[in-house]
């Protein structure tokens, strides 16, 4: 908060909204070490709605201040705030923490690369941001290792809530562990398909998706298969369903839209396997895979699908802090609508397209340093590829100057002064 201050602007209104989505979680964190944990999902649910509110004002700052001097210094809190959602992750919370916190870094390391050689008080701002992750993972280990700890004993967590919220710590002060309850930890089912992962933002992640609720269009509502609607011009009308209710998204940003409530899937249909919906899942593992299956990879979140074997291609669409690692692909692997995601290819891949993805890393092999890159209305576009024992990072250009010569236009990349 202090060099946030210093540093003014943009940077410190972000730091002040952090600062409450703090202080909303400290308070939900006492709710819990006083209360049994809620059966009702919707009550869980409004008991996170602070917190969620907070994170999903944070992340809508960023969007609308894509123009600011600091927006990877906005970038560095709204990429990495989620990891304030661990209170809904079990059984591995403290993990989940450290993904966010290194999800943030590639604009922490921005923001030193900026501001380095300008200001000192920049690069401590970098420092105690990733030490603040830092300390909380470390809380989260020593005293909520397989998940929130809730009080078997206690009461109604609404009616604790009810009771209003104890005050703020003063700056400075850590926030205090819940006592620990007598007798086992209440963890929760942990079966495949529900994955308790994805309760992170199930609860905290409801979103705006209100194209879920709407009706198929029968035929003969549509005017090229009914005539008489044609006719006329005008569809009968019909009772549109509810809208589901809508609740804040944490860490989702407005180019891909608000998490679903959908469950999570992992199946082969036909000889497509179908990976959809996953949040905060680090280990989606498809290993019994052939030469003419396709991988389509849908609306994950905070996780890493492992492809073993050898399949034709692999489409990752609308995913976020997501990476993929696979053996080979025939044909090629594909990003369309991502954010802050990454592959790794261990054997060999043809070719690669990056369409309207924002933060991508690319990993390529030995064996797959002769694949063809297509990129479009992308940008934060890396890839690295091993020289000696390391691997090297270049970035894909993103401005391009274009002349008239001979009657004819001549395109060539260009770096931004």
């Amino acid at each position: 908060m202090n060099t946030s201050k210093i540093i003014g602007g943009d940077v410190e209104k972000i730091a002040a909204m952090t600062q409450q989505a703090l202080s909303a979680e400290r308070n939900f964190i006492i709710i819990a070490s006083k209360s049994k944990k809620p059966t009702d999902q919707k009550e869980l649910m409004s008991l996170l709605s602070p917190i969620s509110n907070k994170i999903q004002e944070i992340t809508e700052f960023r969007e609308k201040n894509r123009r600011s001097e600091y927006f990877n210094h906005l970038s560095a809190i709204s990429e990495s705030i989620a990891a304030l959602g661990w209170v809904s992750v079990s059984p591995a919370p403290a993990p989940f923490v450290k993904e966010m916190n290194d999800a943030g870094q590639f604009y922490t390391n921005r923001v030193l690369k900026d501001w380095k050689a300008k200001s000192e008080t920049h690069v401590e701002w970098t420092k105690t941001w990733i030490q603040t992750l830092a300390e909380l993972q470390a809380y989260v280990k020593e005293y909520h290792t397989t998940g929130l700890t809730w009080n078997p004993k206690g009461g109604s967590a609404s009616a604790v809530s009810a009771g209003g919220a104890p005050p703020p710590p003063p700056p400075g002060a850590p926030l205090p562990p819940p006592p620990p309850p007598p007798g086992a930890l209440d963890m929760g089912s942990a079966n495949s398909g529900t994955n308790a992962r994805a309760e992170l933002l199930n609860a905290l992640n409801r979103g705006t998706e209100i194209t879920k609720g709407l009706k198929k269009v029968s035929d003969d509502q549509k005017t090229h298969k009914n005539p008489t609607l044609r006719a006329s011009s005008t569809v009968p009308h019909k009772e549109k369903p509810a809208l589901p209710p809508k609740y804040g998204a944490a860490a989702t940003a407005a180019t891909i839209g608000a998490a679903s409530s959908k469950p999570s899937k992992l199946e082969l249909d036909g000889k497509k396997w179908l990976v959809e919906y996953f949040k905060g899942n680090p280990s989606i593992d498809i290993s019994e895979t052939e030469n003419n299956h396709s991988v389509y990879i849908y609306r994950c979140e905070g996780s890493t699908i492992i492809v073993k074997g050898k399949v034709n291609n692999i489409i990752m669409d609308s995913c976020k802090k997501t990476s993929v690692v696979f053996d080979t692909v025939v044909s090629g692997f594909e990003f369309i609508n991502c954010q802050s995601v990454q592959m790794q290819v261990m054997g060999a891949v043809a070719s690669i397209s990056i369409d309207k993805t924002d933060g991508c890393q690319v990993y390529l092999s030995k064996d797959s340093l002769g694949a063809e890159i297509i990129s479009a209305k992308s940008s934060e576009m890396n890839i690295l590829f091993p020289q000696g024992e390391d691997f090297v990072e270049h970035p894909v250009p993103e401005q391009f100057k274009t002349v008239i010569k001979g009657g004819k236009l001549v395109t060539v990349a260009t770096e931004s002064v």
